[in-house]
């Protein structure tokens, strides 16, 4: 049963104030230099590590790191040089086409606006939202696969879309910790509350977390095999 809204408002200011003592300034795992190369890094991501993503990254930007420098690259010299990734034709499609409109709609900057952001090729809701965040300090929650797990195991974000687990956490998260939730999250998900093997007996959330997959004694290190995890909704 979803708790009620004072329900999710008092646990979730109870996590992220344990998720920040113990990560006080969390950040993306994706290596940047400014808001171009993060929009960059952050459309390479999808369906791809972060690691893996960096050593592609590490390569392209040593040769384009501006919008104008990628275009001039080409899509066949982009693609070359992260054929590493995952739909990476695609993928090298998309930066080479929203480099050229940031060149010559946007004077070669990133705009600090979510409808201009997502009309950019390859640049969903997502993706703007860690722009905007991460770039521009706005208070917006990306919501991935680790955000939308660990919020509907949580409760504190329940949805069975990114746009409702987004809607549901925004409605609960203190203004204080807005900045840093969904990197909180990301990272709680990527390192604890993973999807197959979830390591409750290490989660700093475990004595207040109400999934019914975990261990019995979470609070304790669990040496038995992990409890499969509860089928959750996922994003579309």
């Amino acid at each position: 049963m979803t708790r009620g809204l004072a329900a999710r408002k008092a646990l979730a200011a109870e996590a992220f104030a344990r998720l920040a003592a113990a990560n006080p300034a969390p950040k993306s795992e994706l290596e940047y230099r400014d808001p171009y190369t993060l929009l960059v890094a952050v459309a390479l991501s999808a369906q791809a590590t972060d690691a893996g993503v960096n050593k592609a990254t590490r390569r392209l930007f040593a040769e384009a790191a501006d919008p104008a420098a990628m275009v001039a690259l080409g899509e066949e010299r982009v693609r070359e040089l992260v054929k590493t990734i995952g739909l990476y034709r695609n993928k090298a499609k998309n930066v080479v086409a929203l480099s050229r409109i940031l060149v010559e709609r946007h004077g070669g900057e990133v705009p600090r606006d979510r409808e201009a952001l997502e009309a950019l090729p390859g640049v969903g809701r997502k993706t703007a939202n860690v722009v905007l965040n991460v770039a521009f300090g706005e208070p917006t929650i990306a919501v991935d696969t680790h955000v939308f797990r660990v919020a509907n195991r949580l409760g504190i974000g329940p949805g069975r879309t990114p746009e409702e687990v987004e809607r549901a956490l925004l409605a609960v998260t203190p203004k204080e910790w807005l900045h840093g939730a969904h990197h909180w999250l990301i990272l709680h998900g990527r390192h604890v509350c993973k999807a197959r093997t979830p390591l409750c007996g290490a989660c700093a959330l475990a004595d207040v977390c109400p999934w019914p997959g975990k261990p019995v004694d979470a609070a304790e290190p669990d040496r038995r095999k992990p409890a499969a995890p509860q089928r959750q909704p996922r994003p579309a």
